[in-house]
Order: C-alpha cells, then sequence, then structure tokens
C-alpha cells in the first residue's frame, strides 16, 4: 500500500511540473505582449504630443519645417501682378520725390506675433523700393521733375504703408510723373510707391481736397479723386414766385387734381366740400373763377381724380367713401364700399377703367369703374397707405406707405413684385414724371428717385429736412417738395441740384403754425403750380419771367461741393 500510494503520488506531482512547465511559456507571452501595447501607446501620444507643439507652437521654428519653401521671385511677380490687375490705374499726386528713399529700414508690414515679417510685406517692401530706385534713376520711362510747390490733392494707393501722409508731405518736395512711351508710370508719394512698371497714371486736378488721408497699416489705401467724380451739370430753370392767393374753403385744402383738357381744376378740404375752378380766371384772381361747389361727403376730402375718358369726377375721403360725380349733371352717381378705415389716396389707371384707392387700413382697394366690383385688394402693409402711383406698364400700382416701405404691384396677379425699404420715415409722397420711367418718393428723411421698371435705387435728393407732403413734377423736369413747415424745394429733376428754397406765406389773419402744405399739383403746360395750404387758402405759382442766367446763375461752386461730399459718404 505505502509503494502504490507512492508511486500515485509521483504520478500526480510529475503531472502538475508538467503542467506548470506548459503555462510558463504562455504566461511570459502575454507579459511580453502588454509590454509592447503599452511601449507602443507611449510611443503614439509622445507622437500626437509633439505634432501638436509643433502645429501650435508659434514661437518654435519647427512649424516652418513643415511648410513647403516658397520661391521668392515667384511669389514677388504673382504679388505684382495682382497689385496690377486690381489697381490698374493709379492717380497720379506725388508729394515727394527724396521721400522714395526714407523707408529703407523703416518697420512697416510688421506682424504682431514675435516681431516677424510676413513674406508678402517683404515682397511689397521690395518692390517699392526697386520702383522708387527707377524713378529716381529715371528708368521705366518715368519722367520726374521737381516743382515748386506739392501737388494737391488726389487718389492714392500706397502699399504697406504706416505713415502720416500729413507729415511727409510737407517734408518732401513735391514731383510730377508723365508716363513714358512704353506706357508705363511710376510714382512716390510720402515715401510709398502709388504705381508699379506696367500700370496706369491717371491725371489729377490740382486743386482738389487733400484732407481726409488714413493709411491702415498692413492694407492698401485708396483714396478716391475729384476727377474720378462724375458732376452733372444742371439745367438752368427760372425760379417761381407767387402768382395769386384764392380763399375758398373753410378748413385745410388736402386735395388737387386737373381736368385733361386744363381748362380747370377742383380741390377738396377739410370742410368736406370739392370746389371747382376755372383755371384761367383762377390764375388772373377773377372773382368768378369758382364754378361749382359739390357736397355729399361727412368727412375730409383727400382724394381726387379726373377721368380722361368721361365726364367724370372721382373722390375720396376719410369717411370711408370712394364717389364717382357726373359732372354733366353734378351728382353722384356711384359708390365704391369696401374701405374699412377713411382713405387717403385715390389714381386712375391711365388706360383702364380701374380706380386705385389706398388708406388707413393698410390696403390699396383696385375698383372697376363700371361696376363698382373691388377687382383686387393690395394687402401687405404694416400701415397707412398714404400715396399712389399707376402706369400703363409694369408694375402698374405702385404704394408708399406711414411703416416707411413703398412696394411695387403685379396688377394682373394682384401680388407684390417688389418692397423698397430704403426709406427711415413714413412714406406721405410719391410723383412720377411723363417724359421717363422713374418715380420720386418723399418723406421726412429725403426724397429718393427710383427707377421705374425694376425699382432699382437711382440717387437721393438731400437738403430739404421737414415732412415732405407733396410732390409735384412737370414736363420741364422742375420736381417741387412741399412740407408742413410751409417750405418749398424746387429742384432739376434730372440731377437732384436744389436750385430754389422757399417758403409759403400764411395769409393774414393766420397762425404761424398753420403755413403748412398738403397738396401741389402742375396744370397741363407745367408753367402754372397751384398748392393747397393749412391756413384755407390755395396759392397759384408761376416762374418769374424776368428772370436769367446771368440774374440766377446755377451755383456750381456748391453744387460740386455737395456732389463731392455725397461721393465720399457710404451708403
Amino acid at each position: 500500500l505505502s509503494e502504490a500510494s507512492q508511486g500515485k503520488g509521483g504520478a500526480e506531482s510529475s503531472r502538475a511540473a508538467t503542467t506548470m512547465t506548459e503555462t510558463a511559456p504562455a504566461a511570459a507571452a502575454a507579459t511580453a505582449s502588454s509590454s509592447s501595447v503599452q511601449a507602443g501607446t507611449a510611443t503614439s501620444a509622445r507622437n500626437s504630443l509633439k505634432r501638436a507643439r509643433i502645429l501650435f507652437d508659434t514661437t518654435s521654428s519647427a512649424k516652418r519645417a513643415l511648410v513647403p519653401p516658397v520661391d521668392r521671385s515667384i511669389h514677388k511677380l504673382s504679388v505684382a501682378r495682382r497689385v496690377r490687375a486690381n489697381y490698374p490705374v493709379i492717380p497720379s499726386d506725388l508729394t515727394g520725390a527724396a521721400a522714395a528713399g526714407d523707408d529703407e529700414g523703416g518697420g512697416s508690414g510688421k506682424s504682431g506675433k514675435g516681431g516677424s515679417t510676413s513674406l508678402t510685406a517683404q515682397v511689397l517692401a521690395e518692390l517699392r523700393h526697386e520702383t522708387a530706385r527707377k524713378i529716381v534713376s529715371g528708368e521705366a520711362g518715368a519722367d520726374v521733375t521737381a516743382s515748386a510747390a506739392a501737388v494737391g490733392g488726389a487718389g492714392q494707393i500706397i502699399l504697406h504703408r504706416e505713415v502720416d501722409l500729413g507729415v511727409s508731405s510737407a517734408a518732401a518736395a513735391g514731383v510730377s510723373v508723365s508716363a513714358g512711351p512704353g506706357g508705363s508710370a511710376s510714382a512716390a508719394a510720402a515715401g510709398g510707391v502709388l504705381a508699379l512698371p506696367g500700370q496706369k497714371v491717371q491725371a489729377v486736378d490740382d486743386g482738389a481736397d487733400d484732407s481726409g488721408k488714413t493709411v491702415r497699416p498692413g492694407g492698401i489705401l485708396v483714396k478716391s479723386s475729384a476727377a474720378s467724380t462724375n458732376i452733372p451739370t444742371p439745367k438752368w430753370h427760372a425760379p417761381w414766385r407767387l402768382s395769386t392767393v384764392l380763399s375758398a374753403h373753410l378748413g385745410w385744402v388736402r386735395s388737387i387734381a386737373f381736368d385733361p383738357t386744363n381748362t380747370m381744376f377742383a380741390t377738396g378740404g377739410a370742410d368736406r366740400v370739392i370746389k371747382i375752378f376755372d383755371l384761367a380766371k383762377a390764375c388772373v384772381g377773377a372773382p368768378a373763377a369758382l364754378k361749382i361747389t359739390l357736397t355729399g361727403h361727412i368727412g375730409p376730402v383727400r382724394g381726387l381724380a379726373f377721368s380722361p375718358r368721361h365726364p367724370y369726377l372721382f373722390s375720396a375721403g376719410e369717411d370711408k367713401q370712394v364717389k364717382c360725380w357726373d359732372l354733366e349733371t353734378n351728382q353722384v352717381v356711384r359708390h365704391y364700399h369696401g374701405h374699412l378705415s377713411g382713405v387717403f389716396a385715390l389714381k386712375l389707371h391711365p388706360t383702364l377703367d380701374l380706380i386705385v384707392t389706398g388708406g388707413r387700413d393698410a390696403v390699396a382697394r383696385v375698383w372697376d369703374m363700371r361696376t363698382k366690383h373691388q377687382v383686387h385688394c393690395l394687402s401687405g402693409h404694416d400701415n397707412t397707405v398714404g400715396a399712389l402711383l399707376t402706369k400703363t406698364t409694369d408694375p402698374q400700382v405702385i404704394t408708399g406707405s406711414y411703416d416707411t416701405t413703398i412696394k411695387l404691384w403685379d396688377l394682373a396677379a394682384g401680388k407684390c413684385m417688389t418692397t423698397l425699404t430704403h426709406h427711415k420715415k413714413s412714406v406721405r409722397a410719391l410723383a412720377m414724371p411723363s417724359f421717363e420711367n422713374t418715380f420720386v418718393s418723399g418723406a421726412a428723411d429725403t426724397l429718393k428717385k427710383w427707377q421705374g421698371r425694376d425699382g432699382r435705387f437711382i440717387k437721393n435728393f438731400t437738403g430739404h429736412k421737414a415732412v415732405v407732403n407733396a410732390l409735384a413734377v412737370n414736363d420741364d423736369g422742375v420736381l417741387l417738395s412741399a412740407a408742413d413747415n410751409g417750405t418749398m424745394n424746387f429742384w432739376d429733376y434730372n440731377t437732384g441740384y436744389n436750385f430754389q428754397k422757399t417758403e409759403t406765406v400764411a395769409q393774414p389773419g393766420s397762425l404761424d403754425a398753420e403755413n403748412g402744405i398738403y397738396a401741389a399739383e402742375f396744370d397741363g403746360t407745367g408753367t402754372r403750380l397751384v398748392t393747397g395750404e393749412a391756413d384755407k387758402t390755395i396759392k397759384i405759382w408761376k416762374e418769374d419771367e424776368e428772370a436769367s442766367e446771368l440774374s440766377h446763375p446755377v451755383d456750381m461752386a456748391g453744387w460740386r461741393k455737395k456732389c463731392l461730399a455725397e461721393a465720399k459718404q457710404r451708403y
């Protein structure tokens, strides 16, 4: 038994030894593999950290090793080509020949990181110095001559130059540059080169304004010259003067309309009546000028229009009513119901039997003249529709609103085509000439001229600082803007030149505050202007027959100054 037990125990121990011998290599292999994984992870982490340091370390030079080398000559040619392409014409204003070399060692183009200079800044400095050297040596076809005084203001382009132009210009002598036979010219001003070889130099006016020079470091400065500003020549117009005053209404005169035959005109007022005058008699102040008075409105009459094809007069008032008057019987023959509040504007379509009205319910309604039915309700404004225009071509309806916007409408679809949001104040007046497809809008901020086809902005008529209530334009190109403080400005429609500023005079017995103008219209010939005012009078204006271009010349100096000032503004 002892031997058997000993034999069994020996076998078991031998098997355990064999098992231990077999598992030892596997454990060693597992340990080795885990050590290699840890070593690889550590190596990857070290590499990632090294890459991060290289990429994000702004002070180390290792970053530059990752960037491929740049051929300096190729970069220099590229910069010169871009300068010529972006600035093909350089105005020539040269204020310093000696300044051509004062930039040697100058510190422009320095970046804020470590005091290093970019390659582009270095290339621009080299181009500037090379061109300056060619100017001094007479190369590059440039003819450099010294002048007694510095050339006055002009357009300038200064490449990567951070100097005070005023100090350098005062310290430097003036030079002038003309293009050589090769068509290239170069120039230096205030120590900087204005043009590279191959660029043309634009002539400048010696009397131009030289103010407002500002050099932005690290960039390119472009200062527009007076010679590049297009200054249109205004057409001369005779000034207008007061001719006749008619006292017929008992309230403010809010609307005026002329008959297509130009023999009579109608006025509507806050006294709720419509008065029709004979134009010829009214112009001379004859007692029989008033032909008839029409009563029927129960609120101020805000819109009037004569039909060119029917013996009808249309009226609209703050009583929400739109009426059609038969002038043969002096009776109301049609009513157009639908407005929810006062009606402030009324226009007839030039060719179709349609009426367009706009009011305080913030919509413009299109009516069929014969059936009295509403064709369209042009909605979209957020406030009162205070002015209207109708045309024969699209957009056939234009509305101006107290929400400061102007909308151009597609009449066939009854939808808005364009919304103009340039005004900052309520648009209270619109006017359109007969000789071109444009229109003018009037508000308290300014007058604006627009393209009639697509509503493209053309120009501002600045200078009338008041709430403009009425606009009118005649065939001679005279635009009138009349305001609620009694001021009247007369403009040349084509150029925007304000050739006359005047102010109406309230009739005796009225308050000074009652000199506002609410309506204005030119007659068919454009030689008479009728205004409806807050002092309850109707005033007729005409051109001064004794005025001439010698007695009332165009103020070209002031006009030029205004054009240059507006050209410098950014819109």
